[in-house]
């Protein structure tokens, strides 16, 4: 095959994959930004006061939010992972000898990485509903106590600052070495590799996701903010070094949360 056609061969696949992922970051931005159908009660105080309140669990309310987990996770992990699932595209009927269409393969790359961060919602979703139930959450889903806000910040910080957290964050930022040294063949396979990708992916970013009820769920801006962390720490050059400046930022910002619950 002759290098100019091999080379547009490999854009065609590139263009197809990026669109397919761009496709559902985008979609699932669209999503959060129009609420994901939480609304919210009011209750009347007298006096003509409202105070804003969110529904009640029960089981429909959970599922939609673990709708809303998942939706989050998609927007804010895709971006990261996506030259991974690229490099699956190129390398899928070459290297990797994979038995299905390379195109095909790269989604099943990406459904078996989406599998963990949907493990990850259903977990989150009842730490929510046990922390809303034990009166710890606002209305924008962010902690109300400064003191679990603060020891939040600190222990994300020092996570921040791990072995795990380096040693995770290595492979997410390798992925040539990372596909070609733990891809299994067919479908399933491709599947199997993604599920590993993202568990490596989780171990990553898992805590900098607890920050989400620091900020609030209902704070777009602030999810977008950790995104770009995420995006940050996987994509460019001194990522593990800008991981370390952060979680010492994180583990001062709790101590002064700290600090300054203690002085009130």
């Amino acid at each position: 095959m002759p290098v100019e056609l091999l080379s547009g061969f490999l854009r065609y696949r590139r263009a197809i994959v990026l669109g397919a992922l761009g496709g559902v970051i985008a979609a699932s931005w669209a999503y959060l930004w129009l609420g994901v159908g939480v609304e919210m009660e009011m209750m009347g105080l007298g006096g003509g006061h409202l105070m804003t309140m969110l529904p009640e669990w029960n089981l429909p309310y959970a599922l939609l939010i673990f709708v809303m987990w998942v939706v989050m996770m998609a927007a804010m992990m895709l971006p990261g992972a996506a030259p991974t699932v690229l490099l699956v595209a190129v390398l899928a009927k070459g290297r990797l000898a994979s038995s299905t269409r390379p195109l095909a393969t790269a989604m099943l790359f990406a459904a078996g990485y989406l599998l963990v961060w949907c493990g990850f919602s259903l977990a989150a979703t009842f730490v929510q509903w046990g922390l809303d139930e034990a009166g710890l959450l606002s209305v924008t889903i962010a902690f109300g106590n400064e003191t679990l806000a603060g020891a939040v910040l600190a222990f994300v910080g020092l996570y921040q600052w791990t072995p795990l957290k380096g040693t995770c964050l290595r492979h997410c930022r390798s992925p040539t070495e990372f596909v070609v040294r733990n891809w299994r063949p067919g479908a399933l396979g491709a599947i199997l590799t993604g599920i590993r990708h993202g568990i490596f992916c989780f171990g990553c970013c898992w805590m900098l996701m607890a920050l989400l009820f620091v900020g609030g769920l209902m704070n777009l801006a602030w999810v977008a903010v950790i995104a770009l962390l995420v995006l940050l720490e996987k994509t460019i050059p001194w990522g593990r070094e800008m991981s370390l400046l952060t979680g010492m930022v994180f583990i001062e910002l709790g101590f002064f949360y700290l600090i300054r619950v203690g002085f009130a």
